[in-house]
């Protein structure tokens, strides 16, 4: 049954994606709720009422929900109590079992292991001798992630032939973590999917991504990927939702290694960053369709009307100052996105830039050169 124009949509965080998907919501009539830590959260300031609260407030994210028709998400780290607490008077899409899975980084791989889904060798380590093996047996070069929390380059560390095993283990907290060989990356994408309770699946194509030090720099639309590694990328994408029984979006994070091989890295059940050029050269913006499945509405058409590409906006250019933005703006086919956020720090998402041309490679070379310009 789908969820009509003039109810209300809770967000369970309020980040700049809750607040990106909240302007979509209001423009298609909705209201909107969000739950977040912090009073003053990007969100708060386009939405209808701010709920304050902790990831594992159960109480906050009840009250959320008590004045909703429906439940989503921005972030993975709501807990599952919360989730519980909010299922009560809403229907939370997507459901707690997925957030379950994601959560846990040994859980996820596991799971997508067993499912057949392509992952690269990999080890769960919860003590220091299970790291010592995983290093012996992954071949010396391995990525060691905390199996829970961590984002954006936190929680995570590269093992090199040298290192001394028990610095890595310590540095991460001496908590369970999974240790990832590192493969011999030609690039890394991701592929948007999104379904509505009603069954309907679509797949966005498939977007490239360029991290430095783990954290997206820029992301263009649509990759450079052949043909028929698209189609395996968008047909890994779809299955997966189909067998989670997703309600709602989910970012699948791709590794496409030297003879183009595929690996799934990741998963996240929510808007993604990699997509927010879809907001400029997609028909439906990744934001809309989120308001699209989680209200069981038709999903919109996903194909790409004009390449596009993003660049990320980190708090490192306020450090001297405001950035230059009537400079960046001078580029052609060039946008500015900001988030609201008050405080700057090094590292923190502030916005970002968007461009627009004839090919992703252009579109990349634009949104850079107005980054440049800051």
């Amino acid at each position: 049954m789908p969820i009509v124009q003039g109810s209300t949509i809770g967000i369970l965080g309020g980040g700049q994606l809750g607040r990106m998907t909240a302007m979509a919501a209001r423009s298609m009539g909705y209201r909107v709720q969000v739950m977040d830590p912090d009073p003053s959260c990007p969100a708060r300031f386009v939405v209808d009422a701010c709920f304050v609260g902790a990831w594992d407030d159960a109480k906050a994210a009840a009250d959320l929900a008590r004045g909703c028709d429906v439940i989503t998400l921005e972030i993975e780290q709501i807990s599952i109590p919360s989730l519980e607490a909010a299922a009560r008077y809403a229907p939370v899409r997507p459901g707690k079992e997925i957030l379950a899975m994601v959560q846990d980084r040994i859980r996820q791989k596991s799971w997508l292991q067993a499912q057949g889904f392509p992952v690269g060798p990999y080890q769960a380590v919860y003590a220091e001798a299970d790291l010592v093996d995983a290093i012996a047996e992954l071949g010396g070069r391995i990525y060691l992630k905390r199996a829970q929390g961590g984002y954006d380059g936190r929680g995570q560390v590269k093992v090199e032939h040298g290192s001394r095993p028990g610095d890595a283990w310590r540095l991460l907290g001496e908590q369970p973590c999974v240790a990832e060989q590192a493969l011999d990356l030609q690039l890394e994408i991701s592929v948007m999917v999104a379904r509505n309770p009603s069954g309907q699946v679509l797949a966005y194509p498939a977007a490239t991504n360029h991290h430095e030090q783990q954290i997206l720099v820029w992301s263009a639309l649509p990759s450079s990927i052949p043909p028929w590694l698209e189609k395996r990328a968008q047909e890994l994408a779809t299955t997966m939702a189909c067998q989670l029984q997703l309600e709602g979006l989910l970012a699948v994070e791709m590794f496409v290694t030297q003879g183009d091989g595929l690996y799934v890295n990741e998963l996240a059940p929510r808007p993604h960053n990699s997509y927010h050029a879809s907001e400029r050269c997609c028909v439906t913006s990744q934001f809309e369709q989120a308001v699209r499945a989680v209200c069981d509405l038709p999903l919109g058409d996903v194909k790409i009307v004009r390449p596009a590409a993003i660049a990320n906006l980190l708090g490192d250019l306020w450090l001297n100052g405001e950035p230059r933005f009537a400079r960046a703006l001078a580029v052609p086919e060039v946008s500015l996105h900001l988030y609201e956020k008050h405080t700057a720090r090094a590292g923190r998402k502030m916005g970002h830039l968007s461009a627009t041309a004839d090919t992703a490679e252009e579109a990349v070379a634009r949104v850079l050169e107005a980054r440049n310009r800051l």
